[in-house]
């Protein structure tokens, strides 16, 4: 019998099918039960408005079966079948989809939207094997037809025995070599696997036969007249797949309980998510989704090794496990699952990076994560509270990622600590608690808010009766860098920047006390020389001598972030402007002064000492720990 070449002059283009379009072996077994589900779809549908097919819906069935000796693996179907002009045209034409075509003939519609849109999908079969048989009857036909190829010189079609209507894919695995192993394959429980992985919500039963394990009765009695037991096992055919994906389901079928234990089972979290976002979208792109927010961040969530991701199906056929290209980055925490019939199977990151109607489902699913987000902010603060615990430092570098490409998108979902509410509190409601007079958003940085209500530069804001904003993570400056401002109310920084607390006539009693105190202030600043860029008297304290505050861009937690940044040369020679403020009303002040008119030796001790204390109180460190000690002792 002469051999036929494909149409399409195939080698090389059955080459570039195997080995550039699909990245790993195991994908054949997905593909070839897509097929076969096609085929059953194909049958079904014309069964509806053609009861001479005689089709009984409940037999509709696909079959995996493995013969170890013969190194075949046969994936069957019941399905539609095809005539030998049929296997011409679908098998021996390189990316022609029997599917699609079929597809194109009839009207959209419940059942027709579930046949997929599979081409070159069979072609995979070559990656594993070196020979693939087809045998198939066609509905309403007696005749059966054999296709046979080695995927490389063509392939023959000859008449076949087969006494059911439908289709046997059966294929010759190859033997193991160079140091490729593909023996893999012919094992049940790989197999089983590779159905569980791709194809568990394929809508027809799967059938495999299966070792079963149990215990039995002998027939036999031990010496006290038991009957004996031994652990046989047998062969059973068993239903592998699960069929009907929960996510597929109305929220009447399947209620968040149930969804929670199914993203528990599915994505291997022992805690609860906070939220179940369930989507159904009928357009332009049709597709279901249900994503999960979790409640506690995996062990390995802010390293490199996380794999962030949604799972993509096309009709309930795995096509990607983890699309981290669907979503912002910002969001890569959402876990969950995403299944359209207008998918590709072929989906690479490329695809997603061009594909319009991609791109609309990713925007989609962020706007609906982040609606859901602040529902559970306001609905179930403890809630968004665990969340965040967990999630905040994602959220923050959100903002301040891609200069800011997302701070709009995530800026009402940021936490900070607040003074005043001894609790975390977002930007939103900061700003609805800001008395009538209120110009700012006030923020400290500090390792906790106990420690933040002892500094001295909180004291007169919140003596105003004013909030204040607790910065405990590095990045949180960063933050309010990149926002700017919350709804017009601009940041302020309370150890780096003017309050603008002041009256007019506080502001001119400030000027007389700096004319006042000019020559002492210019001994102080010589005194300590370039340790600070300024020395001035303080119109915030109240209740303690000192502090050291900034000024310029560059604060105390930008110079830390340079001074611990990795690798970055010279970063860490980025330093703050120091000003030593003092309080012109403390004793320790009155100290100084005294000693400024009888003793400037004394008088410069005293300046060293207070700004040592004003290092220790803004957590800063002194430059000879040692030097200062003895400093201190040398004036008891």
């Amino acid at each position: 019998m002469a051999k036929r070449q494909f149409k399409t002059e195939s080698k090389r283009i059955l080459d570039m099918m195997i080995n550039s379009i699909y990245t790993h072996k195991e994908i054949f077994l997905r593909e070839l039960i897509s097929n076969a589900s096609d085929a059953i779809d194909k049958l079904h549908y014309k069964s509806l408005s053609d009861s001479s097919l005689g089709v009984n819906k409940d037999d509709l069935k696909i079959t995996v079966s493995i013969d170890k000796d013969a190194r075949t693996v046969t994936v069957s179907d019941n399905g539609i079948g095809m005539t030998a002009d049929e296997m011409e045209k679908n098998l021996g034409y390189i990316a022609h989809s029997g599917t699609l075509e079929f597809k194109k003939t009839v009207e959209e519609g419940e059942d027709s939207q579930s046949i997929g849109q599979f081409g070159v999908g069979f072609y995979s079969a070559f990656m594993v094997s070196d020979k693939v048989t087809v045998i198939s009857k066609a509905a309403g036909t007696e005749e059966a037809n054999e296709w046979v190829s080695d995927g490389i010189d063509g392939y023959t079609i000859a008449p076949a025995e087969k006494e059911t209507v439908g289709t046997d894919v059966i294929m010759h695995i190859k033997e193991d070599a160079d140091g490729e192993e593909y023996s893999e394959f012919l094992e049940t429980e790989r197999l089983r696997g590779l159905i569980e992985k791709y194809s568990d919500y394929i809508r027809w039963p799967i059938h495999m036969t299966v070792d079963q394990s149990e215990w039995k009765e002998t027939g036999e009695v031990d010496d006290k007249g038991n009957p004996k037991k031994d652990y046989v096992t047998t062969q059973v055919d068993k239903v592998i797949n699960s069929m009907i994906p929960i996510w597929q389901k109305s929220k009447s079928e399947v209620d968040d309980a149930k969804c929670i234990e199914f993203y528990k089972d599915k994505f291997h979290d022992f805690e609860d998510p906070v939220s179940v976002v369930r989507v159904n979208v009928e357009g332009n792109v049709t597709y279901r989704a249900m994503l999960f927010i979790p409640s506690k961040a995996p062990y390995d969530f802010y390293t490199r090794d996380f794999q962030p991701g949604l799972q993509l199906y096309c009709n309930g056929v795995l096509i990607m496990d983890k699309c981290a290209d669907l979503l912002p980055y910002c969001f890569r925490f959402v876990r969950g699952i995403v299944d359209s019939p207008d998918f590709s199977l072929n989906i690479s990151r490329e695809v997603l990076q061009h594909d319009r109607q991609l791109k609309a489902v990713g925007s989609n699913l962020t706007k609906k994560i982040k609606a859901d987000l602040e529902r559970l902010m306001k609905e179930d603060n403890d809630k968004y509270q665990t969340f965040f615990a967990s999630f905040g430092k994602q959220i923050k570098y959100g903002v301040v990622d891609q200069y800011g490409a997302q701070a709009d998108l995530l800026k009402d979902l940021v936490l900070f600590p607040s003074v005043k509410q001894d609790k975390s509190i977002s930007l939103a409601q900061y700003v609805e608690g800001m008395p009538e007079d209120q110009k700012k958003i006030y923020f400290v940085t500090s390792d906790n808010t106990a420690s933040a209500k002892k500094l001295p530069q909180v004291e007169p804001v919140t003596e105003k009766g004013y909030d204040v904003l607790v910065f405990t993570d590095e990045i949180d400056t960063f933050v309010t860098s990149t926002l700017r401002n919350y709804n017009e109310k601009e940041f302020c920084n309370v150890t780096s920047e003017d309050l603008g607390l002041e009256s007019e006539d506080e502001k001119k009693e400030a000027e007389k006390k700096d004319e006042e105190f000019k020559d002492l202030i210019d001994f102080a600043k010589e005194t300590l020389g370039d340790k600070v860029a300024a020395v001035k008297i303080s119109h915030k304290l109240k209740n303690h001598a000192v502090l050291l505050s900034t000024q310029g861009n560059i604060t105390f937690e930008v110079e830390k972030y340079f001074k611990e940044m990795p690798g970055a040369d010279g970063m860490g020679a980025i330093k703050a402007e120091r000003v030593l403020e003092l309080n012109a009303e403390s004793d320790a002040f009155n100290s100084l002064k005294t000693a400024f008119e009888s003793d400037k030796d004394k008088a410069a001790k005293i300046v060293r000492v207070m700004y040592g204390q004003a290092c220790i109180m803004a957590g800063q460190p002194i430059d000879d720990p040692v030097e200062y000690s003895d400093l201190v002792l040398s004036m008891i």
